[in-house]
């Protein structure tokens, strides 16, 4: 696979008034390849949201870099000439579905970023009907933004971003206003995303269950990457969790509780199903 973002050495600073900064992120490096799942986890102001701004040019950095692969250049996120290829190429749904929403009309809404970027009226009407097919909404395409539920309205933020053709899609939080319906919808939609469109996923997150999912879990915390891997491996690490202020899914736990208590279960598991089988195979044993 092919590299689609490079960090190299980054690191951030917020202003704290007019002569103080303070560093939120201390020096990251690391690489996503394309067509990848990465969940990036990490406690309340660990960095990760700051993170997820720099990846896509919503932020500069404060020193070191960040470049994204726009149609085989890598262009780096702190030149203003690059801004808008881009976030042309790099799309981000945020936590807030009703901040991101511009129309009243779901089909309008979906048809508003590639209208700006000067795309033809016919190209708009394949893109848009696509993109709600998609994320499942066709139905809803002549309906009232503000009449959907909130699984709904992200969904249509994300069909938004899809019009624009992008290859990377960045999640920030996206669920994190949503009941467990709507953010189980989204979650099925980003896995669709990747592996049926083959779109880059990076899914800022709390939620375990959700990271769990990914093919890989960065995980923040105080502005360092202290762990990386597959979730197996990364939820395998349980002091170092711990110590983020994080824990595995709940069924890793359980069966991890297990295994503490005596039983013969050595297997570290991501989901529930996996849980029942190991504990089934451990009874009959």
């Amino acid at each position: 696979m092919s590299t689609i973002i490079k960090v190299e050495d980054l690191k951030f600073s917020y202003p704290i008034d007019e002569n103080t900064y303070r560093e939120v992120l201390h020096g990251l490096t690391f690489e996503i390849e394309k067509g990848t799942f990465t969940a990036v986890i990490g406690h309340n102001g660990s960095g990760k949201s700051t993170l997820a701004k720099l990846l896509c040019g919503m932020l500069a950095p404060s020193s070191g870099k960040v470049s994204c692969d726009c149609d085989g250049k890598m262009l780096s996120t702190d030149i203003e000439d690059n801004f808008f290829e881009i976030r042309k190429n790099f799309g981000m749904v945020f936590q807030h579905p009703d901040n991101q929403l511009v129309a009243t009309v779901v089909e309008e809404d979906v048809a508003f970023a590639p209208e700006n970027m000067g795309v033809e009226p016919s190209e708009i009407r394949k893109r848009v009907d696509e993109a709600l097919s998609i994320v499942g909404l066709s139905e809803y395409a002549l309906h009232d933004t503000h009449k959907l539920s909130g699984g709904q309205k992200q969904r249509v933020a994300i069909a938004g971003i899809l019009a624009m053709l992008p290859e990377c899609i960045i999640f920030d939080e996206s669920t994190a206003m949503l009941d467990p319906r709507g953010r189980d919808e989204i979650i099925a939609t980003i896995k669709k995303l990747q592996k049926e469109k083959d779109i880059t996923v990076i899914l800022i997150t709390h939620y375990m269950n959700e990271a769990a999912q990914a093919d890989r879990i960065i995980v923040v915390d105080g502005g360092n990457i202290i762990a990386d891997g597959t979730p197996r491996e990364v939820f395998d690490k349980d002091e170092l969790l711990y110590n983020a202020g994080l824990e595995a899914p709940q069924s890793s736990n359980l069966v991890k509780r297990l295994k503490n208590a005596g039983a013969d279960l050595s297997e570290t598991v991501l989901d529930p199903t996996e849980a029942a089988s190991v504990i089934m195979k451990t009874i009959k044993q």
